[in-house]
């Protein structure tokens, strides 16, 4: 039986869905620790149904190369179900298996069995489920490791060189095996690197131009955080003599989002939420990865770095993630949940008068009452406020469950 570190962030949002005649469709990037989240659910339901017929497929694994397709698994899961009363299947990876969607509607109708899954690309809910299933399964994005699951993980105290770390290596969950080396875990992530990129972008998107992907996530790396149109970087290609179909950098751009890999930010504006259809951000799923790829400064990629993380926490915990337009002003981040919303500026130091200025005058024009935020990595100034806006520490951010209150802990 493989160990592993309990992640109750996600198995606590998935149980209350176990025996429901829903299927459960775990998503996420590539090595961030879905198959261990399935394993988690498995025996949650063996302690409370010990007699529980435990199915799991999974695609990775040489036994189950003979499952290619819907009616193969279909086959399959008929054997092993056999003879037993509860039934639970897990499949790992199941955009692997042709046209799945339809063997999961069949044994949904006919009751045969709970249903859970992982996959690694967008399109399969997009496409193959929404087609097939609307209504019937429900998705749990699963992200790389939280600030606090890094801790755990690496069995490490909340403190400034923590923060860095994580800040440095990201947060996938295979890390805490290595030696806490940048060569070593460098060398690891970059090879979750090319198989992120040829198995669920190349392959699955049938990409051509690899050198030009390749090319493409470069430019993101240095241009996180940065206002991205695929028009303008066509024009920047032809000026070097390399002709891009702007149509083809979007098609490129949404493989790297299926994939789950980056993350698109539209922008809207603060008053009404009307969304921009052009001029949009792009964020990384895990900055070990977005650092392992290219030339790393942690002193000059810092704010980027601090963006990036800020983001991706808020998906985490469920927020819907814009970035703000006020007149001409921008807001680094507004954050939607249920009725709730905040406003977040990101900066490293609140240093000179101009920058608190800017930081908060920015927030301050904002005519509402919802939570705002500045956050630093001045940890000294965390929890005062400045005319009502709050700043809080990037370490206190990154641990406050809730992010509409957020208290500096005592």
């Amino acid at each position: 039986m493989k160990s592993y570190i309990p992640r109750p962030l996600y198995t606590k949002r998935i149980e209350p869905f176990i025996n429901k005649e829903v299927i459960k469709v775990i998503t996420g990037q590539r090595r961030t620790g879905k198959s261990y989240i399935l394993l988690q659910i498995s025996d949650m339901i063996k302690k409370e149904r010990p007699e529980a017929n435990i199915i799991f497929v999974d695609k990775e694994q040489l036994a189950f190369v003979a499952i290619k397709n819907y009616m193969d698994l279909y086959q399959y899961v008929l054997k092993m179900t056999a003879g037993h009363s509860y039934n639970y299947l897990f499949v790992d990876e199941i955009q692997e298996i042709e046209d799945f969607q339809l063997c999961l509607r069949s044994l949904l109708n006919e009751n045969k069995c709970d249903i859970y899954c992982t996959g690694s690309n967008a399109k399969m809910l997009s496409g193959e489920l929404a087609t097939h299933l609307a209504g019937r399964y429900i998705e749990f994005p699963v992200h790389s490791l939280s600030y606090e699951e890094f801790l755990t993980f690496n069995r490490r105290q909340d403190s400034s060189e923590s923060l860095r770390l994580y800040l440095t290596f990201g947060g996938m969950p295979y890390i805490h095996n290595l030696a806490m080396e940048t060569n070593v875990i460098f060398e690891y992530l970059r090879n979750v690197y090319s198989t992120i990129l040829l198995k669920d972008v190349v392959a699955r998107e049938a990409i051509r131009n690899v050198s030009f992907l390749e090319n493409l996530v470069a430019y993101l790396i240095d241009n996180t955080g940065s206002l991205f149109s695929a028009q303008n970087i066509s024009k920047y290609l032809k000026s070097q003599q390399v002709n891009i179909p702007t149509q083809t950098i979007l098609n490129y751009l949404r493989a790297l989002c299926n994939s789950f890999f980056v993350y698109k930010i539209q922008r809207a504006e603060t008053q009404g939420m009307k969304i921009f259809e052009i001029g949009e951000k792009y964020y990384f799923e895990d900055l070990g990865l977005h650092n392992a790829i290219r030339h790393f400064d942690f002193r000059k990629d810092i704010n980027k770095l601090m963006e990036n993380v800020v983001c991706i926490d808020l998906l985490r915990f469920g927020y819907e993630v814009y970035v703000g337009k006020y007149g001409n002003k921008e807001i680094d981040f507004i954050a939607s949940k249920n009725d709730h919303r905040i406003y977040i500026q990101v900066t490293y130091m609140l240093s000179d008068d101009s920058t608190i200025q800017r930081e908060f005058g920015n927030l301050l024009e904002i005519p509402d009452n919802y939570p705002k935020y500045v956050v630093t990595m001045d940890e000294m100034q965390s929890g005062g406020n400045y005319q009502g806006i709050k700043q809080i520490s990037l370490r206190d951010f990154l641990l406050a469950e809730d992010k509409e209150n957020i208290r500096r802990p005592l």
